[in-house]
């Protein structure tokens, strides 16, 4: 649903939104998707970590039904096969977090990793371990969280991943994700589609990768696409160690220019990846540096592709294609190896720890020298 639109579902979205504690202004028509509701609906998605476009697609109507859930609503508990999802799931599982009995991530999802640690909580408070989080259960955490504190045990798991995964990048596997393709060009000005000009930077960076050893796999062809969801599912049974999904931005205004990254993050505990956050850096000072793109730093966010994998995942906005200068360098060969080498040096350098070196003075050459050392 977008500005313009009239029904019944319009109404509906207005008392989801309020529900989620956002109450769009007055309007003359309660079915009308007018510009107070646009600005409601933009204001609730740069809160919720999403692209602030004003536009109620899949990401926006999933976070907008989980926000209406707050913890004590319902009483919460795994269903296999139909997975309970909310803003109160996420809240349960930071107190598990808090409490010391949940590495995370805290995704929102009530899988068997959150039974798990309910129920060991509930042996703990010898409480019935029935993996049930009603008014029983709810009362003794508040009792017990007024008196315990913690940390991100989810973030420190994946530091200390890469801390001992060693400073050779062969042997890892990194998923590279160009976005949307197939029958979804994506931004597409002056015959530049943003699919096509991601699938060749993808392409550079899996050869770049593959000569050093990493398996190195595309979530999609030149003239295929999958949803996200399936994006990630892939990078699930690769067991990828990384995911790079790969954008280009567009804007009504022909002004914007410049690379951003984002990674998974929100304000809960649990719910950050460190070394997602340290990847898109990476990414962000490699792309300025080579490129001399604008740097519009890097973002956490809840975007589906960085969510729902559980390994570190950036999605880099590789320039704006509706900005004349970075449509023109886009459509270069020449840039379009710079950026893949960029990307390529990112990825080293987020595992060479202690022996990083200054941005934009490693090559590919010194990549393979790494490979060599084990």
């Amino acid at each position: 649903m977008r500005r313009g639109d009239h029904g019944p579902r319009v109404a509906a979205l207005r008392d989801l939104l309020a529900r989620a504690g956002v109450q769009p202004p007055p309007a003359n028509d309660a079915a009308e998707f007018d510009g107070g509701l646009e600005h409601a609906i933009k204001a609730f998605q740069q809160v919720r970590g999403l692209t602030a476009d004003g536009v109620v697609g899949a990401q926006t109507s999933r976070v907008l039904d989980g926000a209406r859930w707050r913890l004590g609503d319902r009483i919460l508990l795994f269903t296999p096969g139909h997975l309970m999802r909310g803003d109160d799931v996420a809240a349960l599982q930071e107190r598990l977090v808090v409490l010391g009995v949940f590495a995370g991530p805290v995704d929102g999802i009530f899988g068997h990793l959150t039974e798990a640690a309910l129920r060991e909580l509930q042996r703990g408070l010898g409480l019935q371990s029935d993996g049930l989080c009603g008014p029983a259960t709810l009362r003794a955490m508040a009792a017990l969280a007024r008196a315990v504190g913690g940390g991100d045990p989810w973030a420190l798991r994946q530091q200390a991943d890469v801390a001992v995964a060693g400073i050779s990048l062969a042997g890892k596997v990194v998923l590279i994700d160009p976005g949307h393709g197939g029958d979804d060009p994506g931004v597409c000005v002056a015959g530049v589609a943003e699919a096509d000009v991601v699938h060749d930077i993808a392409t550079r960076v899996e050869g770049r990768l593959a000569a050093t050893g990493v398996v190195a796999v595309l979530t999609r062809g030149a003239g295929a696409g999958k949803d996200t969801s399936a994006r990630a599912a892939l990078a699930e049974e690769i067991r990828a160690d990384l995911v790079l999904s790969l954008h280009c931005d567009g804007h009504a205004s022909p002004v914007p220019s410049g690379v951003a990254s984002f990674y998974w993050g929100d304000a809960r505990i649990g719910s950050r990846s460190a070394v997602g956050a340290r990847l898109a850096q990476l990414v962000q000072s490699e792309v300025t540096a080579r490129t001399g793109l604008t740097d519009l730093r890097t973002h956490a966010c809840t975007i589906d592709m960085v969510r729902m994998t559980k390994m570190p995942a950036v999605q880099v906005e590789v320039g704006y294609l509706t900005n004349p200068a970075d449509r023109g360098l886009l459509a270069r060969a020449d840039f379009r190896d710079a950026v893949a080498e960029a990307l390529v040096i990112a990825v080293q350098r987020l595992y060479l720890g202690d022996e990083d070196a200054k941005t934009g003075t490693l090559g590919l050459e010194d990549v393979m020298s790494f490979a060599g050392r084990g």
